[in-house]
């Protein structure tokens, strides 16, 4: 595939590599607005805008991953995931922040990497209200309530919850 992506949204300026593809966005940018989501799964009852989402939503229940990356093997749900993984082998990083001009190879990653900057901090920890600027260390500090204990010694088998309280010991 060459990623070339010519059909262009006039609304958000989002760019699809087929005409259908745009097609699809422009019908769903209709429901996004109305919050319709007509369809949905049959397994968890999860809803979408458009029946390409919920095609890609059920391989998460199917375990199908028909997307292989030619240079190790390993297989994707999503195409989108095979071309993010695919930068790991290039080393192609497209995604520039405009403050530090530090570059990342996925819209994501350059997004959480702007809270430095903003100082933004969305995920919420419900018992402490404490912030957090990425949804990993929410993950991480939720087994603080949880008492799980994953990270264990190997010599003494002392279990820690987080692996920083591991290197400490």
């Amino acid at each position: 595939h060459t990623g070339e992506k010519p059909y262009k949204c006039q609304i958000c300026k989002k760019a699809f590599s087929s005409r259908s593809s745009l097609s699809n966005h422009l019908d769903s940018h209709t429901r996004i607005h109305t919050g319709e989501k007509p369809y949905s799964c049959d397994i968890c009852e999860k809803s979408f805008s458009q029946s390409s989402h919920l095609t890609t939503h059920k391989r998460l229940h199917t375990g199908v991953k028909p997307f292989p990356c030619d240079v190790c093997g390993k297989t994707f749900s999503q195409s989108s995931s095979l071309v993010q993984h695919e930068r790991i082998h290039t080393g192609d990083k497209p995604y520039k922040c405009n403050v530090c001009e530090k570059t990342f190879s996925s819209s994501n990653n350059l997004a959480q990497h702007k809270r430095v900057h903003t100082g933004e901090k969305p995920y919420e920890c419900e018992i402490f209200k404490k912030t957090f600027s990425q949804s990993e260390h929410l993950s991480r500090h939720i087994l603080i309530h949880t008492g799980e204990k994953s990270h264990s010694c190997e010599i003494c088998k002392k279990a820690y919850s987080q692996s920083s309280q591991l290197l400490l010991h």
